[in-house]
């Protein structure tokens, strides 16, 4: 799977967009799961997605960790910053839990859309 960022446009934007494939799947139509994020403005995502956050994410792709200790152990970092990263990154939903708590990041690659006109073609 992947994870698709919208940066820019608005909320009236990422309704559209999520409206859009609602009226494809209630006329019929096969539509491919989509697992989207939107950012209403570029310095959100510089805010939320650092060096060491993206570390973590590769990381969690590669082995999900039981706990924010483990990761933080594994990565060889201070549990709180670690701690802060996740809680950064699971507001925006690029880090999520599974059944059995684990943190996982399951999306192979993150797909950018950096809108210049507020509408996503």
């Amino acid at each position: 799977m992947r994870k698709q960022v919208f940066v820019g446009g608005s909320l009236h934007d990422a309704v559209a967009r999520i409206s859009e494939v609602m009226e494809r799947v209630e006329a019929g139509e096969n539509v491919q799961p989509q697992d989207n994020v939107t950012f209403l403005s570029w310095s959100a995502l510089a805010a939320t997605m650092t060096d060491e956050r993206h570390e973590l994410l590769r990381h969690l792709h590669q082995q999900p960790a039981v706990s924010i200790r483990a990761l933080a152990r594994d990565l060889g970092r201070d549990f709180k910053r670690v701690h802060a990263d996740v809680t950064a990154l699971e507001a925006v939903g690029l880090v999520e839990r599974d059944e059995q708590g684990r943190l996982r990041a399951d999306y192979g690659r993150i797909e950018a859309t950096i809108l210049l006109d507020g509408r996503a073609a």
